[in-house]
């Protein structure tokens, strides 16, 4: 995210999968980050811009606007979601791989939610 010294930051776009919108759209509001699956993407185009409202208002103008449930990614990773109240945090949640030794049966561990940007 930009800081306020009217610095352009640039963007990410992440569009949300058509078929998962009606879904993300009915889901109750929940506070704190989100927890978003970057499978359930697709990556966009990039926006400069001096935050994340600032990128939703062009991208409006520009014919191609952001849409409830796509994220924006700021330079140093960090998540902004579209939501019908605002932009709020994200996080990418990586599935934990299936351990070798896991006998046929067994649980695979719940995914676990990491830190945008740890990544790179």
């Amino acid at each position: 995210m930009s800081d306020n010294t009217g610095e352009m930051a640039s963007y990410r776009i992440h569009r949300l999968k058509d078929h998962l919108r009606q879904a993300f759209r009915s889901a109750p509001h929940v506070s704190g980050a989100a927890h978003v699956k970057q499978r359930d993407y697709e990556p966009g185009e990039n926006i400069e811009a001096l935050s994340p409202y600032a990128a939703y208002f062009a991208m409006r103008e520009s014919g191609n606007p952001l849409e409830v449930g796509d994220i924006l990614e700021a330079e140093g990773g960090g998540l902004r979601i579209c939501k019908f109240v605002g932009f709020e945090e994200a996080q990418w949640v990586i599935p934990e791989g299936k351990p070798a030794d896991m006998q046929p049966g067994e649980m695979v561990p719940e995914a676990t939610p990491i830190q945008a940007g740890a990544l790179e």
